[in-house]
C-alpha cells in the first residue's frame, strides 16, 4: 500500500508525537482558540456540511484552528474526511485527487478513501487522480494531525489540492462530489484548508479579510472572488473554499448558512502586529 509520508513534520507542527499532542491541546486551550478539550459526541450531527481551517505554523493558527475541530468531535464520526488544500508548489494536476494509499504523521495513518477518490474523478470534468501535487504540499497535510488527535483512525480521508482557483471549477468540482457522495452513500465533512491575507499590517489584513468573510458567509461564491481581486486580497486557498459554498448551496438549497467560529491573524498569537496573516474557522451547516 502507498505511503505519503510526512513533507512539513518538525515545521509546521512538531515531528515528535508527544509534543505534538501537547501542542494541539495547547491549540485548543489557548485564549484565542475554545479553551477547552474536546469531546466526540456519540451521534452524528449530519446538518454539518463541513468547515474552512487555517494551515499555518500551529504555533501561530492552531488556537483559531482548534475552533474547527471542536465542532468537528461535535459532529460525531463521519466516514470520510475531505480535506481540499491549495497548490503552493505548482506540481501535478489543475485539481488533483489522491487515489489511494494511507497519508502517515507522527500520530499514525490515516486510509485515503480510494472509492470516493475515483469516483469523484470519474465525475468531474477537470479533477483528476495525481500525486504530484500532494508530494511536498502542506495544506492538507497540517490538518490531518487536528483530525486524528479527535478521531484517531476512525475515518478515512480524500485529499484534494486545487491549483486553479475559479467559480467555475468550484462548481464542477462541488457537484462532482456531491454526486459521487451520493451514488456511494458516502457519510462526508469536507474541510477546506486555506489561510487568509498575508503579511499586510494587523489592520490591514483585518479590514480586507472582513470584506471576503462576509461574502462567504453570504455563501456568495462569486461576490467572494470579486472582492479577492477588487480589494487585493491574498487568500491562498479561494477554491477550497468556494467548492465549500457550493456544495452547502447543492446540498442544502436554501436550508444552507455559514458562520463564523473565530478570526484572528498570527499577530493575535505572537504579538508582532507589523505584518500578519489572517485566520479563519468558519462552518458550514444546513438546517
Amino acid at each position: 500500500m502507498k505511503r505519503r509520508r510526512p513533507a512539513v513534520a518538525g515545521y509546521f507542527y512538531p515531528d515528535d508525537k508527544r509534543e505534538l499532542e501537547a501542542l494541539i491541546k495547547w491549540s485548543f486551550s489557548h485564549e484565542i482558540g475554545p479553551g477547552k478539550l474536546p469531546e466526540i459526541s456519540p451521534s452524528r450531527r449530519l446538518e454539518t456540511v463541513g468547515y474552512v481551517a487555517p494551515h499555518a505554523g500551529y504555533v501561530y493558527s492552531g488556537p483559531v484552528a482548534a475552533h474547527t475541530y471542536y465542532q468537528m468531535a461535535l459532529d460525531g464520526v463521519p466516514e470520510t474526511v475531505v480535506v481540499i488544500g491549495t497548490n503552493h508548489t505548482g506540481y501535478g494536476a489543475l485539481v488533483s485527487i489522491y487515489p489511494g494509499g494511507v497519508w502517515e504523521t507522527p500520530l499514525g495513518l490515516l486510509e485515503v478513501d480510494s472509492e470516493l477518490a475515483k469516483t469523484l474523478a470519474d465525475k468531474s470534468s477537470i479533477a483528476e487522480l495525481d500525486e504530484y501535487a500532494h508530494l511536498e504540499e502542506h495544506s492538507v497535510e497540517v490538518q490531518l494531525p487536528f483530525i486524528q488527535y479527535i478521531y484517531g483512525g476512525r475515518v478515512r480521508i480524500l485529499p484534494v489540492v486545487m491549483g486553479l482557483h475559479t467559480p467555475d471549477v468550484a462548481k464542477d468540482v462541488a457537484k462532482s462530489l456531491l454526486e459521487a457522495v451520493i451514488s456511494l452513500k458516502r457519510d462526508i465533512i469536507i474541510v477546506a484548508s486555506s489561510d487568509f491575507n498575508h503579511y499586510d499590517p494587523h489592520s490591514v489584513a483585518v479590514r480586507k479579510d472582513k470584506e471576503a468573510i462576509s461574502m462567504i458567509l453570504s455563501l456568495d461564491p462569486a461576490g467572494f472572488y470579486n472582492t479577492l481581486l477588487r480589494e487585493d486580497v491574498s487568500v491562498c486557498g479561494p477554491g477550497g473554499i468556494m467548492v465549500l459554498i457550493e456544495y452547502a448551496k447543492l446540498k442544502g438549497g436554501g436550508s444552507a448558512r455559514a458562520e463564523l467560529l473565530k478570526y484572528a491573524t498570527s499577530g493575535d498569537v505572537s504579538g508582532d502586529k507589523s505584518h500578519v496573516v489572517g485566520y479563519a474557522s468558519i462552518r458550514f451547516s444546513t438546517h
